[in-house]
């Protein structure tokens, strides 16, 4: 891994969130350097999926900070935090499968249109030029997860593990400087998790990107993470490389079970 000189690229400082009576992040408090490929781990309820949506602006966390590239961006929209470059994908996938594949990944790119309904309706100048660098954003991404065959299919169409892609495909085409990934791998086959955990590992080495992800298929997690936080009940109880976490009696006891676990 690469020195790191900066601010870490993600950091939470004292994080909490309740509902109501229920606290699902408790004081809170971790860091993720640029190019680092992150796993966060836990059992159901442990509050991963929260920790995401007051990353992305879903919650607004009841305290503490979160800070990107060094910027305070506790609270912000969703929309303002995907200006800054931070992108998503979902555990349940969230894709128009009543639109071809070209499509949704076309809408991946609506951040960056800024040439107004009058040009857009009559594709000219800013717009047309806008489309172009659009198009060719949304084929490399084509080509980089080798859906070139299914391009212009109606998404709906498509088997499980395509539309994973699809949406992986859907999050990069913002060109993301942290991808946030929601168990990625869920619902696929052995086959298909080898290939997302392949093409994870190439946005990260290729791309360029910092991967932050969840998720419960502990082969994956423990072979492509670089370091892993554990979160059980809203709090850490571990943090650290593949190696130092799967023989933490702490992880072993809340979460692995008895024996210790591997790649």
């Amino acid at each position: 891994m690469a020195l790191v000189t900066g601010p870490p690229t993600l950091e939470f400082q004292d994080v909490s969130m309740l509902f109501g009576g229920i606290q699902a992040l408790k004081s809170l408090s971790f860091h993720i350097d640029e190019g680092e490929l992150f796993a966060i781990i836990g059992p159901n309820g442990a509050g991963k999926s929260t920790l995401f949506n007051c990353i992305n602006g879903i919650y607004k966390p009841t305290q503490g900070k979160i800070f990107f590239q060094g910027e305070d961006v506790t609270g912000l929209k969703p929309f303002e935090i995907a200006h800054r470059g931070i992108a998503r994908t979902f555990q349940n996938i969230a894709l128009f499968n009543h639109m071809t594949v070209l499509d949704n990944l076309l809408l991946g790119r609506n951040p960056f249109l800024s040439a107004g309904v009058i040009r857009g309706g009559f594709f000219y100048g800013k717009a047309l030029r806008e489309e172009l660098i659009n198009r060719r954003v949304v084929e490399e991404i084509i080509d980089f997860l080798e859906i070139e065959g299914v391009r212009k299919k109606i998404v709906g169409s498509l088997p499980f593990g395509i539309q994973r892609r699809i949406e992986l495909g859907r999050a990069l085409a913002m060109k993301p400087k942290v991808l946030l990934l929601d168990e990625p791998v869920s619902g696929m086959n052995v086959e298909e998790r080898e290939d997302m955990a392949r093409f994870i590992l190439d946005i990260k080495e290729e791309l360029g990107a910092t991967v932050v992800f969840i998720d419960h298929d502990m082969g994956v997690v423990m072979g492509i993470a670089d370091r892993i936080l554990v979160l059980n009940l809203g709090t850490s109880i571990a943090e650290g490389t593949p190696e130092s976490i799967a023989k933490d009696p702490l992880v072993i006891q809340a979460y692995l079970g008895e024996e210790e676990i591997g790649p």
